[in-house]
């Protein structure tokens, strides 16, 4: 069942940021069963939401780089971002989102989504159809983090704090990652279902702040949207691993 790619969600109960949603190699493998990597990452290929944009499986080696952080440069029209992707905190996510801008899966593609509620502030990209609908034609799983703070005034220890500045994954629930991605410009309030897989540069948060700035496209329905497109369209150009 496609899960849809929007937040359901008030100012005062934010659901999630969702996303779209991987190989047997064997000769007799049935026409309709999905492809699965043989690596621990088991990327796993998803016939009923095709890709976006033609790609191939990530490679799953069978051991993960776990070890170190790549520079990733999201150059946009709006300026630039360098991303600092975190192999020790989720070697899958940084092997396939390295993947990805290797294939240019991410060049001339739309962020197609800012979130302005008092508790989410991200802008979501990742999706070359910028419809927030589609994805790489594969899903893996999840690397949730276990180390963020709890928010402020949550004694449940369910709501936790992704700080300004950090870079995660969308998804469409449990072990549902893909292409899509958010980066947050201010303090966000949600459950750790999201994975962090690095963080955003000075410039690239002056970037942020900019198409923040520049507010959400209003609709017939919504004069003063908190949800939605942002006004600055904001396209990524290039997506190149510089280190």
């Amino acid at each position: 069942m496609r899960v849809a790619r929007t937040i359901a969600a008030t100012a005062l109960a934010i659901t999630g940021l969702v996303a779209t949603t991987g190989t047997t190699y064997a000769a007799d493998k049935p026409d309709d069963t999905p492809e699965v990597t043989k690596g621990p990452c088991k990327y796993t290929e998803t016939p009923e939401d095709p890709a976006a944009r033609p790609v191939s499986l990530p490679p799953d080696p069978a051991h993960t780089p776990d070890k170190g952080r790549v520079k990733v440069l999201l150059a946009t029209n709006q300026g630039p971002m360098l991303l600092t992707l975190d192999r020790a905190k989720a070697p899958c996510t940084v092997q396939s989102f390295l993947h990805l801008a290797k294939k240019r899966f991410y060049d001339f593609t739309t962020c197609h989504r800012l979130t302005q509620y008092p508790t989410l502030k991200v802008l979501q990209c990742g999706d070359p159809s910028g419809t927030g609908e589609k994805g790489p034609g594969y899903r893996y799983k999840d690397e949730l983090p276990t180390d963020l703070p709890n928010w402020p005034g949550d004694t449940t220890g369910t709501r936790k704090v992704y700080a300004r500045g950090t870079l995660a994954m969308a998804n469409a629930g449990a072990n549902t990652n893909g292409s899509q991605f958010f980066l947050v410009f201010a303090d966000s309030r949600l459950r750790p279902d999201y994975t962090v897989f690095g963080s955003i540069d000075r410039l690239g948060l002056a970037t942020l702040d900019r198409v923040n700035a520049g507010g959400i496209k209003p609709t017939a329905d919504n004069p003063t949207p908190v949800d939605g497109a942002p006004n600055l369209k904001t396209d990524i150009l290039l997506a190149r691993r510089t280190g």
